[in-house]
This record gives structure tokens, C-alpha cells and sequence, in this order.
């Protein structure tokens, strides 16, 4: 087995990773992804190769299983060490939610960056905890391995002041309070993927739109992202499985005064009951409402589909105009139907679906005469987080080099 890179990709109760080895100065391979999944509950540890076979799999009993990020990154570490053999873990990439106004890129962890990175709590308080858990744990399994924090929000950090600001008091701005942006190593991805698989419009103006459980669209300019659809929090703009998406502030002000809603109440409200789940009162799963006969689920896909149609036009103002839409995550990759109800309302803009390569989910599924070219591109995080760690070994050991 050859010397690896670690992705570790924590959330609140579960840590999925995929295990890379480089094959270049610049390109990886990987060679298994994997979970552990209720952490603390019905936890449950699947690894699989790259082929998508199983490479291991357990199951606890309630309660029996690992109770924290520690222990269940032991049992990773365990099941790794065993996978990898005589081979080494290389170096670690992290990914995390936020990196604020501080990272406009991936970041060698230090001291000095986790104290940061803490400081950044507050405005991601579901989600930067956990993406943090884990660093002082592998710390501690391997000691004085680089690890890489690689930031959800950075790949959009160069938006102008009027994409980025809220129309509020300017020393919040100054305080933090602005638009971010999210799902970036994604749109990073899919940038550096369009080199390759559609260049004649990689460098031109795309809107990509990310659709799985946690949705949002990107305008991106020749490869440089100028607007997105998600602000201050991963909570705004597309409505999400779980997640309300945008919402008038005054309904906040509505909950929480005449309703008398905690914080609290309206936080579970707005991140884990609404969306798809709560317009459809069925799922929060798109499989499941395309299947369902409940018109209330008829009802939240089209309102996601509305949704999703008003913010590509709304990207494309941004841009000035508009040579590819990009599908991609979850929803984008494999339903036909979204993409087709999607692209039905777009025609303004000069797009054409061919309905036989959408149905199959070809790389191009627009028609050979549409002005405006529609794509599918298929997402990897891992891949992305596990290149910025190629480069930072490389700045690394650059570094040493010239101090020795």
C-alpha cells in the first residue's frame, strides 16, 4: 500500500473520511472513503474501496459504541493503520466550515490558526465545533503529522463589498457580519474540473449549482467566484433537505417576538425542520418526494425548482451574462427531472436541454444548438481538501529545504 494523505470530514455525531495517495506533484488517487455515523447512539463504521466494494464494516449495540470525536477517530485510525500496512499516514486535510474574513485559502495548522479558528465558533456554532474536534485528536494518534485546515468559505473570499455586505450599520461589517459563502472546495472542484472537460467555457462565466441536501448556487467568472446564493450562515438561499433557505428577516422577528420562540427553538426550527421536510411533511430526501404521490411533495419540488430557476438569473445579472450552468452534488448528478423542470423556464438565457443525454446523465446535456451549454460535473470535497494537503507538503517541504 503506498504512503497516504488523510480527509477527515467531522460533523456533529459523524466523521467521514477517504484515504488518498499522490500520484504526482499535483494529482491524487484515492483508494477508500468511508463513515462512522451516530456517534454516541447506533453508531456504525463502514470503509470502502475505491471500486465501492466494502472493505470493513461494524456495527455497535446502542450505546456501546464510540461516544466522542476521540474515539471514534480511533477506530479510523485503527481500521487505517491495518488497511495502509507498512505505509505512512503523509499529512491530514481538515475540512472546515469557516475560515471568516481570515483565509482566503487553506491554512497549515497551528497554535495559532486554532485559536482563530475557535474564535469563528460563534458564526458557524453547528458546525465549526465538530470540524475542530478532530484536529487535537489526530494530534495526539499521530504525532506531529502536517495537518491542513481547507475552509468551506475561502474560495469566496475575494467578493466585492457589495456582494459580501448587509445593508446594516457598517461597524458590523467590521465586526464579521457579512456574506460568505459556502460549499467552496466544491465549486473549487468544479472550476478546476471544467478546465478539462469543457474549457472552451472553463474560463468564461458559469453558474454552478450544488444540489444535494445542503444546497446553494456560485457565479463564477473566469474561475474566480463573484457571487453565491449562501451568506452569513449556511442557512441562507436555496431551500436545503432540512434547512429553510432565504427567508425574510421579519419572520424571525415574528417567531421570537409574537410567537415567543427561543433561540434555540427557532435555530432547530430553521436548520433541521423546514426545506424540503417541511413543506412536504414527507422527506427531506429528493428520491423520496420524486416517488411520493403526497401533492405536498409535488409542492416542495417545485418550489425548490422555482427557487433554483430566480437565483440563476439572479447569478447571471451578477456576471453580466451566462455561458455554461453546471449541475453537480446529489440532486444536480442524478436527477433528471430537477434538471429538467429547471432548465424548462431558462430558455431566455438561451438554453437547451437534450432530453435523451439528461435522461442518462452525460457530461453535456445540453443540445448541440443551445447557446448556453448545461453540464453535469461530478463533485469530490475529498479530492479537493486532499490536493490543497499536496500543496502544502510541497510549500513544507520547500521550506525545510531552504533552512537546512
Amino acid at each position: 500500500m503506498s504512503d497516504s494523505i488523510l480527509v477527515l470530514n467531522a460533523g456533529s455525531s459523524s466523521i467521514k473520511f477517504s484515504v488518498q495517495t499522490p500520484t504526482g506533484a499535483d494529482s491524487v488517487r484515492m483508494l477508500a472513503v468511508g463513515q462512522i455515523e451516530g456517534i454516541g447512539t447506533h453508531t456504525h463504521f463502514i470503509a470502502k474501496g475505491a471500486d465501492g466494494a466494502v472493505l470493513a464494516e461494524t456495527r455497535w449495540p446502542d450505546g456501546t459504541g464510540p461516544v466522542n470525536h476521540d474515539a471514534a477517530l480511533h477506530v479510523i485510525s485503527e481500521w487505517l493503520d491495518g488497511f495502509l500496512g507498512d505505509a505512512r499516514v503523509l499529512a491530514v486535510g481538515h475540512r472546515v466550515v469557516h475560515g471568516g474574513a481570515y483565509y482566503a485559502g487553506p491554512a497549515v495548522i497551528t497554535p495559532d490558526v486554532m485559536e482563530k479558528l475557535r474564535e469563528l465558533v460563534p458564526l458557524a456554532p453547528l458546525h465549526q465545533p465538530h470540524n475542530l474536534a478532530p484536529i487535537e485528536a489526530v494530534e495526539a494518534r499521530y504525532p506531529g503529522v502536517l495537518q491542513v485546515a481547507c475552509f468551506d468559505t475561502s474560495f469566496h473570499r475575494g467578493h466585492s463589498f457589495a456582494a459580501e455586505a448587509f445593508a446594516i450599520p457598517y461597524r458590523f461589517y467590521d465586526q464579521g457580519i457579512r456574506r460568505y459563502g459556502f460549499h467552496g472546495l466544491s465549486y473549487e472542484y468544479v472550476t478546476r474540473r471544467l478546465l478539462e472537460v469543457a474549457p472552451e467555457v472553463a474560463h468564461g462565466k458559469v453558474v454552478i449549482a450544488h444540489l444535494g441536501n445542503g444546497a446553494s448556487m456560485c457565479a463564477i467568472c473566469d474561475g474566480v467566484s463573484v457571487e453565491s446564493t449562501m451568506g452569513f450562515t449556511a442557512l441562507d438561499g436555496l431551500a436545503m433537505g432540512t434547512r429553510s433557505g432565504q427567508l425574510d428577516p421579519g419572520v424571525l422577528l415574528h417567531l421570537m417576538g409574537s410567537l415567543g420562540m427561543t433561540v434555540p427553538e427557532v435555530t432547530k426550527l430553521l436548520y433541521h425542520e423546514s426545506g424540503l421536510k417541511g413543506l412536504s411533511g414527507v422527506s427531506s430526501d429528493m428520491r423520496d418526494l420524486e416517488q411520493s404521490s403526497d401533492p405536498h411533495a409535488a409542492a416542495a419540488i417545485d418550489y425548490f425548482v422555482y427557487a433554483i430557476q430566480k437565483q440563476t438569473g439572479a447569478l447571471t445579472a451578477a456576471l453580466g451574462g451566462i455561458d455554461a450552468l453546471v449541475f453537480t452534488a446529489g440532486i444536480g448528478e442524478n436527477s433528471a427531472n430537477v434538471r429538467r423542470r429547471v432548465c424548462a423556464r431558462l430558455e431566455w438565457l438561451g438554453i437547451e436541454l437534450d432530453p435523451e443525454a439528461n435522461e442518462s446523465g452525460a457530461d453535456v446535456i445540453s443540445a448541440a444548438g443551445s447557446r448556453t451549454k448545461v453540464l453535469i460535473v461530478r463533485t469530490s470535497e475529498e479530492t479537493m481538501i486532499a490536493l490543497h494537503v499536496l500543496e502544502a507538503m510541497s510549500e513544507e517541504a520547500m521550506i525545510e529545504e531552504a533552512s537546512a
